[in-house]
């Protein structure tokens, strides 16, 4: 009697375990948020637009996973950490949001992430740059998607100082990304035989730099490294051409460059400047169809932001219905375990540490007389391939690793 007794258990436990796992939605809705910076000086380069992004990417994917809807929740972050934590906590414990992407500040994007791996959540930082996120601050729950620092100093320190750029000053932000963006450059100039004569730092959303371009000029470096993001950059670079810094032989070089920057500054103001991004509207048919529908609804293409916030919604959807369930543990390892291909990536992958490995783009902007439109801004020089782009995980010191680890 006893061993009928146990080959009915174990049958009945070998059959369960055959079943069709059921479907697991907790709270019967799958609910993404979008925490970024909507209203400061990055919010043309991502907010809105991000948060148009991840309308799109639920559209297109059906507008329902595992048969439950799918809902989407946005918040200005403010450009400040306690203000993007106390959003990205009420999103958790009372909106029950699953995931949340964009980020739009290093600062804000660290605090959250760690959060989000306290409550068992997901975040997708497809702004914030700072290549802490994957470094000593990883988490088992985070995925940094788009660029990171070490990606934007190598490439621009390289094709700067191969140009000649071997002494340089930097303009840099106050802050996580700011920091981080300057000593990735600076270790790359370095590494290539340059020099670094200073920096000064100002605070988000500086209106007048006269006195840290004045302190760059009186550096008599070469090149004067800008280390900041959206509206500032903007601000950087227009005065330090009203104080005719390029007339007097300096060059001023924008580290993290969008086509909204561009755009902003005019291709006479920008002409022969080299930077690195992840895509460019007008890279191929693929990328151009994306931009069109996007277009058509944003009054302008995607920056490579809100095209990876797009990418990034999209490739967790597809994660939650390969899982057959919201949970984020399930969730991570579909997203790991599956490769990127879209318009924007091909053969991409996340790695343990949870940087996104793909290629990235060296991009010079056109002259006025090469353009043919308002946004013909850019043209790609170089690819430049994920493994070289980014840093090699073995540098990281993310504690996640083993020794077993891809690099």
């Amino acid at each position: 009697m006893r061993y009928k007794a146990f080959s009915i258990t174990a049958s009945l436990l070998a059959a369960l375990s055959a079943a069709p796992c059921v479907a697991q939605v907790s709270d019967d809705t799958v609910k993404l948020g979008v925490l970024d910076d909507m209203s400061g000086p990055y919010a043309e380069n991502s907010g809105p637009g991000d948060v148009l992004a991840v309308k799109m990417a639920i559209k297109d994917f059906g507008g329902t996973v595992l048969g439950k809807p799918i809902e989407l929740i946005s918040g200005d972050l403010q450009n400040k950490a306690d203000v993007g934590v106390g959003i990205a906590r009420k999103w958790f414990d009372v909106e029950q949001v699953d995931a949340i992407f964009g980020l739009g500040n290093s600062a804000v994007a660290l605090a959250v992430q760690k959060l989000a791996a306290e409550k068992d959540r997901i975040t997708v930082a497809t702004v914030a740059a700072t290549s802490e996120l994957t470094g000593k601050s990883c988490s088992p729950n985070g995925v940094h998607w788009v660029y990171d620092t070490y990606s934007l100093g190598k490439g621009a320190a390289k094709a700067v100082v191969n140009q000649g750029g071997k002494s340089w000053y930097f303009v840099t932000a106050d802050y996580a990304f700011g920091h981080s963006l300057e000593a990735s450059a600076t270790q790359f100039v370095k590494s290539l035989g340059g020099t670094v004569l200073g920096s000064v730092r100002h605070p988000t959303g500086t209106a007048d730099f006269s006195s840290f371009i004045l302190q760059a000029q009186a550096s008599g470096a070469q090149v004067i490294g800008v280390a900041n993001a959206g509206a500032d950059t903007i601000n950087t670079i227009k005065q330090a051409a009203e104080f005719g810094i390029t007339d007097r032989g300096q060059r001023v070089v924008g580290l993290l460059m969008q086509d909204t920057e561009i755009h902003a500054l005019g291709l006479a103001a920008t002409r022969g400047l080299q930077f690195v991004e992840a895509f460019y509207w007008d890279q191929n048919d693929e990328t151009r169809a994306f931009s069109k529908r996007f277009w058509a609804e944003h009054g302008a293409p995607p920056t490579e932001v809100q095209a990876g916030t797009y990418s990034a919604a999209m490739h967790y959807l597809k994660a939650v219905q390969a899982a057959g369930t919201d949970e984020a543990k399930a969730v991570m390892a579909r997203m790991r375990a599956t490769p990127i291909n879209d318009f924007m990536t091909k053969n991409g992958r996340i790695r343990e540490d949870g940087r996104v490995i793909r290629d990235m783009y060296l991009l010079e902007t056109k002259t006025p007389e090469q353009s043919t439109g308002e946004w013909d801004l850019l043209k790609v020089v170089a690819t430049i391939p994920g493994d070289e782009a980014f840093r090699p995980a073995s540098e990281g010191e993310c504690p996640l690793l083993t020794n077993h680890s891809r690099p």
